[in-house]
């Protein structure tokens, strides 16, 4: 039974149609909010298809008085003619995100039968199991697509409602769902015809935006029939009634007979013979043989699973149709309209051809009434598609709707218009994901798709079209993190296009950051995810964040980038333990932690910043222990190659008061005779013109080789 859709929501959108040419051009206002003269316009492309336009007023004067209004606005205007008009930007993000899970599973589960195969999907086991994961991936696809709830029902039934309230229907379910029919749910093949009729009933109320159809007359008759009180005597009553049968809505049609005026209980007795007629009209239309295995809710009909008991079923049905149309009854009848009125519904049920065009608005209504009571046997792709012909004949459109040309496409068994249709009527979002219906049912369609063409870039059509969505997916900010789903599905290019779409992420933004690394670590793209964290860390760097342009490095382990920081840190620690200098960098310092094994540079200002704390704790009262620990941390320093060799003397001339300790030596013979040759090779250097000179003492040389000396000494003694 056909619903009253709901208002569909008023959207900001231009269509742009293919026959513009033909037809008079339309003029849509632009809504800017600015008071005229407009003074210029300036046109610029935004993300998508989205165009942005900048309406400027005329620039006022310096000793003129301004309004107070601005001096111009920005309108984006979305240009459409993908046939998702239906679909605002939010309803459009909800359902990218949603048929993310059911591809990416399906993909999956293609590459699991794969592997366990060894090859093609052919083989009957994995054919098969193939076949129901398609099934189950399309009917989680169309069920995301209807997620707009109907109005509720009404607890009282009225009893003049023709069309019941229901929701709105989208275009892209009705093409989703044809794609179901013919290519994918393969229980149904054996009754198609009765799938065609309750799609029409579904879908019907989309045609009527453009065309004549049965269910705006239905929506009609329904607003008259409130002021109608004998309602046999209305033609548009039986026109109504004949239409809605011819499309097999016969739940319709008995209900609206039921309205009849012989049924009330003051004309029974006087019009028994009438609404005998009526009630048994009314009978054999809800008794009619169907083809199918089930019936939806409140759908009338007999079913029958096999076409030999449909056959014997019909011809039965067939036969008492016919004995009722030669009844005696019908001279008895003195109501014209109604007489009239059942005799054309019954040579509705017959088939006559004249009555059933009559009854129809467009060639799909003839087409599905043919399919009910001219040719119920019907099977074939190419016997549909003659029927289509010959009803396009009959019932000519002036405005072909975008439905039919795919609906044409698919009882032709032509693949390429059926791509056709959907890339320019239904968009990238439908290319990317009703790939996998066709393949799985057409033999044709699947070497068409992964066909690889030069042309192409080496990329097959399957892979180009998810390539394509993938680009409209990464164009929004809120959508960009699901296209990588797309992309790694593209054995050519995808990964490249994916690296790109990675690097053009802002790095400052520390949410998009870690989203970018958890998609490198998700792909295994280990290269581009230390690529991503050392640009991040330059960035932070350049833009003072000192201490997470370090992080983002070490954990980039970039050793080269790090030794520069170290460096560039050199010029401001402190050239003595004293120095106040020090203190700002110690936090940065203690960022590094023990863990920078990455840098030289870097660990040994880790390893500085211990000794310098140490070495601040040793005094006169200091216990010797803590004093040796503090001389061991200076060797420590001096013996680590990434000690600078600028350092070496000022911290031995920091240590003075260790290689002087009065108890006892700190550092024995060895350790001794390295420092003496550390001091050795500093002296050689200083020979050198590049070499720099600490800012220190001019005797801070002697006095470190004379305490040297003398803990030598001492150190050989106690030895």
């Amino acid at each position: 039974m056909p619903g009253l859709t709901s208002e569909s929501d008023d959207l900001a959108m231009v269509p742009v149609s293919p026959e513009s040419e033909k037809q008079p051009l339309v003029n849509y206002p632009l809504r800017h909010g600015l008071k005229s003269p407009i003074h210029r316009l300036s046109f610029s492309w935004a993300c998508g298809n989205t165009l942005r336009v900048s309406v400027f007023r005329k620039p006022l004067s310096e000793k003129a008085d301004g309004d107070g209004e601005a001096g111009g606005r920005v309108v984006e205007v979305k240009l459409s003619n993908s046939g998702d008009e239906d679909v605002d930007a939010a309803r459009w993000r909800r359902m990218a995100y949603s048929s993310v899970t059911p591809f990416a599973l399906l993909q999956s589960r293609k590459h699991s039968l794969s592997a366990a195969s060894r090859m093609s999907l052919d083989i009957p086991p994995y054919k098969a199991e193939w076949w129901e994961h398609v099934i189950e991936y399309s009917k989680e696809i169309s069920s995301l697509l209807s997620d707009r709830k109907p109005p509720p029902k009404s607890i009282i039934e009225d009893p003049k409602s023709v069309v019941n309230a229901i929701a709105a229907p989208m275009c892209l379910k009705a093409a989703w769902e044809l794609l179901e029919i013919f290519y994918v749910d393969k229980q149904s093949q054996s009754w198609i015809p009765e799938r065609l009729l309750d799609w029409l009933a579904d879908y019907n109320s989309l045609f009527s935006g453009t065309l004549p159809t049965i269910h705006s007359k239905l929506v009609d008759f329904q607003q008259e029939l409130v002021g109608v009180q004998v309602v046999e005597e209305d033609p548009n009553y039986w026109d109504a009634m004949s239409s809605a049968l011819a499309v097999g809505w016969l739940e319709t049609v008995v209900k609206l007979l039921r309205l009849h005026g012989s049924y009330r209980f003051d004309q029974l007795s006087s019009r028994e013979t009438e609404n005998g007629l009526v009630e048994a009209v009314a009978v054999l239309i809800s008794k009619m043989p169907r083809m199918r295995p089930s019936l939806r809710e409140d759908n009338l009909g007999e079913c029958y699973k096999t076409k030999p008991d449909f056959m014997k079923a019909w011809e039965k049905w067939r036969t008492q149709i016919s004995k009722l149309d030669c009844s005696s009854y019908w001279l008895q009848c003195d109501h014209r309209q109604t007489r009239e009125g059942l005799k054309n519904l019954i040579q509705i049920m017959l088939g006559n051809p004249t009555v059933l065009s009559n009854a129809t608005f467009n060639w799909m209504e003839l087409f599905i009434s043919h399919f009910l009571y001219i040719r119920p046997f019907t099977a074939g792709l190419e016997s549909m598609h003659n029927s289509a012909q010959k009803c396009m004949q009959v019932k000519p459109v002036s405005i072909s709707h975008k439905l039919f040309g795919l609906i044409l496409g698919i009882l032709g068994e032509n693949t390429e218009v059926v791509l056709a249709e959907c890339s320019r009527s239904f968009g990238p979002w439908m290319m990317a994901h009703a790939v996998e219906l066709l393949t799985a049912g057409s033999t044709h369609a699947e070497i068409l798709l992964h066909e690889e063409h030069s042309k192409l870039g080496g990329v097959s059509i399957e892979e180009l079209h998810r390539l394509i969505y993938a680009q409209v997916l990464s164009s929004h900010a809120l959508t960009w993190q699901i296209a990588p789903i797309y992309l790694t599905s593209c054995i050519k290019q995808g990964i490249g296009l994916l690296e790109n779409l990675l690097y053009k992420q802002p790095v400052q933004n520390s949410q998009i950051l870690l989203k970018s690394i958890e998609i490198c670590r998700l792909y295994e793209l280990d290269a581009i995810n230390s690529n991503i964290m050392r640009i991040a860390g330059v960035h932070h760097w350049k833009h003072g964040r000192k201490g997470s342009g370090v992080f983002w490095l070490q954990q980039a382990r970039d050793e080269f980038r790090l030794n520069r920081i170290a460096k560039q840190l050199f010029d401001f620690v402190g050239k003595s333990v004293s120095d106040e200098g020090f203190k700002q960098w110690e936090g940065l310092i203690e960022l590094l932690g023990s863990e920078s094994r990455t840098a030289g540079g870097l660990e040994f200002l880790n390893k500085y910043r211990d000794f310098r704390r140490s070495l601040l704790q040793v005094h006169g009262d200091t216990p010797t222990d803590a004093a040796r620990n503090a001389a061991e941390a200076l060797v420590s320093l001096m013996k680590n190659p990434s000690t600078p060799q600028r350092f070496w003397l000022p911290l031995l001339y920091d240590s003075l008061k260790l290689l002087m300790w009065p108890e006892r030596p700190l550092v024995n013979v060895s350790q001794t005779q390295l420092l003496l040759n550390k001091l050795q090779e500093l002296s050689m250097a200083r020979l050198r013109p590049d070499f720099v000179e600490a800012d220190l003492p001019s005797d801070a040389l002697s006095s470190v080789r004379l305490a040297l000396a003398t803990n030598l000494g001492r150190a050989i003694l106690e030895e």
